[in-house]
């Protein structure tokens, strides 16, 4: 299957543990970098999340984010009253020094430390939040392969589209080349220069061989079957379709340089849009 370097995925998760978010995201890159937000108390997943995409992925430029919220219950609250304490009596001694002011009970409260919740089992925690990262990453490839199907179909068509030009140009070669065989005739005629008709068949022949471009069209017949191999194989393929276009950028190159009459110039245009309109899409393939 073709897969796109393009891809989203998003989807949130609850339990008795709390509430998680994973979002990923992708677009098109060189080499595979991924690129992770998390919360500072799960940084210890960073390396079997990069292992993951590693092993899933091949190219593309992925931004990982996960938005995470403990579930508290408010009778679980534990309040270090140690500290509590030593806060109140700095706050009265602040107070009676400056003559003014009053004490916030809830202001002790959210000073950092004097409430906490119960520690949570973090092995329990990290195999539910990767359960959940697994899901979103199945999603996340699924969003990619589809994205892939439809750029194989834009390739296919270009594809056909190069075949139309080549069998229009292969069909035209024979009256091109009866055509520039009687032009160079009636020049030596109008010229009034007599040579040897064996002398007329060798310059007909140089020149023929100078505007045949059988090889270049056959060459370009082995990159469209090639190029469909590729897509039916699948797989990270981009490398390898982009060197394709590089093959079929140099065929219809030298077609051009050849080309001595209005339909085949067409047709050496058509081709390097075409090859151009590929190789666009092709930039997007994993």
């Amino acid at each position: 299957m073709i897969h796109s370097m393009t891809g989203y995925a998003r989807k949130e998760f609850k339990g008795d543990w709390g509430t998680a978010v994973w979002e990923i995201r992708s677009v098109n890159q060189r080499y595979l970098e991924t690129y992770l937000r998390l919360p500072e108390q799960l940084r210890g997943l960073e390396p079997i999340l990069r292992e993951r995409f590693r092993k899933h992925l091949e190219r593309g430029k992925v931004e990982c984010n996960l938005r995470f919220e403990s579930q508290t219950n408010a009778g679980q609250l534990q309040v270090n009253e140690a500290l509590a304490e030593q806060l109140i009596d700095s706050a009265l001694w602040v107070i009676d020094r400056a003559g003014q002011g009053q004490l916030n009970p809830l202001d002790v409260l959210r000073w950092p430390g004097v409430m906490a919740a119960p520690e949570q089992d973090m092995d329990e925690l990290n195999t539910r939040l990767l359960a959940g990262f697994d899901e979103v990453l199945g999603l996340f490839i699924e969003s990619r392969q589809s994205e892939g199907d439809k750029l194989k179909v834009l390739i296919e068509q270009r594809l056909d589209g190069i075949q139309v030009e080549v069998t229009k140009v292969r069909a035209l070669m024979p009256q091109i080349l009866d055509w520039q065989r009687q032009r160079l005739v009636d020049r030596l005629a109008e010229a009034k220069l007599e040579l040897e008709s064996t002398r007329v068949e060798q310059e007909i022949i140089l020149l023929a061989q100078r505007i045949d471009v059988a090889e270049e069209l056959d060459r370009l017949g082995m990159h469209i079957t090639e190029t469909h191999k590729i897509l039916k194989k699948g797989g990270a393929c981009g490398r390898r379709l982009d060197f394709m276009m590089q093959e079929f950028n140099r065929e219809s190159n030298t077609l051009g340089s050849k080309s001595i009459n209005a339909e085949t110039t067409q047709s050496a245009v058509e081709l390097k849009v075409l090859i151009e309109q590929m190789r666009e899409q092709i930039q997007n393939i994993e």
